[in-house]
């Protein structure tokens, strides 16, 4: 009896320290990333919320704290127009790249049934990227000027008798450039949710009877939500932070918060640019809390 007892005590003794030592480990492991995120993301907010209290005048900021910033900011035509206009131009562009990117990701991740070529045409997708982001805004300028490429073109076919002046350097110009640069990132996570349905999934919706458009609404499209949740939030994160297509495109007669920001550092405005900078990240943050209330991505992906 003895001797049973003591044989049973044993595992007990050795699991303790496994125990003890699994905590251990995870901390570890967790330890350079969550210092990473300390140092370079929580550290720079909150130092950017601080300074954003800071008294800031025509040539000099100084740490003494007030409001006077933050009721610059919401009094100001300038910066509320800025704040309304990013919106705008964000809520535009992300339905645009929606209504562009979806048909493609669906021929990419459901009709093509070789693998090795619906990975050549994500590739192709991304090659514009092997050029510099700068390069890609600056080759929509010879494309919609009153010379360029889509006036020439219209006005040789007779659909329109005189340059269309509003395709360069106006808010269309801007979400123009902002669909073709951002597009690949709605394509790419659509792409991917739609390459994991089962086809025989929908082949047996269609020996049931189902029309096309009964599948894409009760089958493909429910599946292809977490992609398009986040292709939604890399796009929104994007064009939220947007600043050089808009001076670029626009002639700098569009104005978003990213120009805001990059005018006041510029001008040595530090806690302006602070301001604006709190309300693009609340923003920002808002959006994306709302897009992961759609979808669970942990359950789904």
């Amino acid at each position: 009896m003895t001797m049973a007892a003591t044989s049973h005590d044993t595992p007990v003794e050795t699991a303790a320290p496994s125990a003890r030592k699994q905590p251990d480990r995870t901390i570890w492991l967790l330890a350079p990333g969550v210092l990473w995120m300390l140092l370079f993301l929580v550290a720079p907010i909150l130092m950017m919320v601080y300074v954003s209290f800071w008294t800031q005048t025509t040539f000099k900021i100084e740490p003494t704290l007030t409001l006077k910033s933050w009721v610059t900011f919401f009094s100001s035509d300038t910066y509320l127009g800025a704040l309304w206009t990013t919106i705008r131009i964000w809520l535009i562009v992300l339905v645009s790249t929606l209504l562009v990117g979806y048909p493609a990701a669906l021929f990419v991740g459901l009709f093509v049934k070789n693998k090795t070529l619906s990975t050549a045409l994500l590739v192709l997708c991304v090659i514009p990227f092997w050029t510099s982001f700068l390069i890609r805004v600056l080759a929509w300028r010879p494309m919609l000027g009153k010379e360029g490429a889509i006036n020439m073109i219209l006005m040789k076919l007779g659909i329109v008798t005189q340059p269309i002046e509003v395709l360069l350097f106006s808010e269309l110009s801007v979400i123009i450039g902002m669909t073709q640069i951002y597009c690949v990132f709605m394509v790419g996570p659509i792409a991917f949710m739609l390459g994991r349905i089962d086809p025989s999934v929908i082949e047996a919706a269609q020996d049931l009877g189902a029309s096309f458009w009964r599948i894409f609404r009760t089958i493909i499209l429910p599946l292809s939500m977490p992609g398009v949740v986040v292709g939604s939030i890399f796009v929104s994160v994007m064009v939220l932070g947007e600043f050089a297509t808009s001076a670029a495109l626009s002639g700098r007669k569009v104005n978003l918060l990213g120009n805001i920001i990059v005018t006041q550092v510029g001008s040595l405005k530090w806690a302006f640019a602070a301001v604006a900078g709190v309300v693009l990240t609340i923003l920002m943050g808002a959006v994306v809390a709302a897009m992961l209330r759609v979808v669970d991505l942990r359950k789904e992906l």
